[in-house]
């Protein structure tokens, strides 16, 4: 198996470091003197060098790490789903069975921490030689990438064929033990690198990091600029001192502990220990008479009032005598846009706007001119926060 390298030097993936650690264990695992005692095993009247059994790399795990058994089944599996540890006799599972099932070690060439992509190339060749070892019969999710690999490289199809032939005229050449071993080593591969579905991918990584620490910058006028600019705005950012924060945390601990229900207790009775429901009935939503520490906590700070629905029904009847009920009812509105049904976005955004915001509107809301501006420059490709600034502006008014 040939796999081309597309890129010079290892790509950083958020998961390299748990890859070295899992490397690290691996080389252990294969020292001559303290690793894991390696021979020859039979498997379909095919003997095979250098197999091991899953009851040894347990045993081998439990001992050298010192955890439990579910833990070293756990780790052993990662060590066969990520691709260092390859099963010979059920090749399509990727599983480590803790019994006489046998596995090899792969080649460290192929280990996942060296980067290595998984060229379409590579893989269409090993399609074309999987598919004239079997005359034909691949799994549906190989006929399907099978087919789309013609398309996709067609101008080169011909050079595929051509190497898929050769290889598997090398291989024919090959003992009956090394090529079944190769197979089972190339099988575990792809399994790897090109998940079949349904099957969980190790190596997924998400969204690549931005920075490469390998990557080799030119030191430009434009490089430099960026770096004086970036560490221009790191110098103003500002930072808070970690006795202040520790400080913040401590006094917003001490402010909430009598109003925690399971570390102070409550009244009547707690019922996360009795099957007494009154609390629940007095600290309902809409219940017609708040309890004292329910509206002692409104008093903490503004945004416990305007997340009670009870706080906020008693602050709309304020605010209607005030002349300024608007005020909730746009931010009430703001919020449903947040949270509310993805399809209907545009249309609540346009609501709002017609109902607060446009000359003349039913109830209208008083904001300045620089935040009205941003909002109906926002609103001509409306999204879930496109209200955000008229949002926090009404807010802070309220809070005032």
């Amino acid at each position: 198996m040939t796999v081309t390298r597309l890129d010079q030097g290892q790509r950083y993936r958020p998961r390299m470091a748990f890859l070295k650690k899992i490397e690290t264990l691996m080389m252990e695992m294969q020292n001559p003197d303290t690793g894991i005692k390696t021979q020859t095993q039979t498997v379909m009247i095919t003997s095979i060098p250098h197999a091991v059994t899953g009851n040894d790399i347990m045993q081998w795990i439990l001992q050298r790490l010192q955890i439990t058994a579910e833990e070293a089944l756990h780790l052993g599996d990662l060590f066969v789903k990520y691709g260092y540890i390859y099963p010979l006799q059920e090749p399509k599972n990727l599983t480590l069975k803790a019994d006489g099932s046998l596995y090899r070690f792969q080649t460290p060439y192929f280990w996942p921490v060296q980067g290595w992509a998984a060229d379409d190339t590579d893989y269409a060749i090993y399609l074309a030689k999987k598919n004239i070892k079997r005359k034909g019969i691949l799994e549906e999710y190989e006929k399907e990438h099978y087919n789309m690999l013609n398309q996709k490289i067609n101008y080169k199809w011909d050079f595929v064929i051509m190497q898929a032939k050769e290889q598997y005229k090398a291989g024919k050449e090959r003992k009956k033990e090394d090529r079944y071993a190769l197979d089972c080593q190339e099988r575990a591969y792809w399994l790897v690198n090109r998940t079949p579905p349904g099957m969980l991918d190790g190596l997924e990584y998400g969204v690549d990091r931005v920075t490469d620490p390998n990557e080799n910058k030119k030191s430009t006028m434009e490089f430099y600029r960026r770096e004086i600019m970036y560490y221009q705005q790191a110098i103003l950012k500002t930072r808070v001192k970690s006795s202040v924060s520790l400080g913040g945390v401590v006094k917003y601990s001490e402010q909430f502990l009598s109003n925690d229900p399971i570390l102070s207790g409550c009244l009547p009775s707690n019922p996360w220990i009795s099957d007494d429901p009154e609390f629940w009935d007095l600290n309902a939503k809409l219940v017609e008479v708040p309890t004292r520490m329910r509206v002692e906590r409104w008093a903490f700070n503004f945004s416990e009032l305007i997340r009670d629905p009870k706080g906020r029904q008693n602050f709309q009847l304020f605010l209607k005598k005030e002349f300024s009920g608007e005020n909730l009812g746009f931010w009430e509105a703001c919020e449903d846009l947040k949270y509310g049904d993805q399809s209907k976005v545009k249309e609540k955004a346009e609501e709002i706007y017609k109902l607060f915001l446009a000359p003349g509107a039913r109830r209208w809301i008083n904001i300045d001119g620089k935040t009205m501006g941003i909002t109906v420059k926002g609103l001509e490709h409306p999204h879930r926060y496109v209200l955000d600034a008229a949002q926090t502006h009404i807010y802070m008014l309220m809070k005032k």
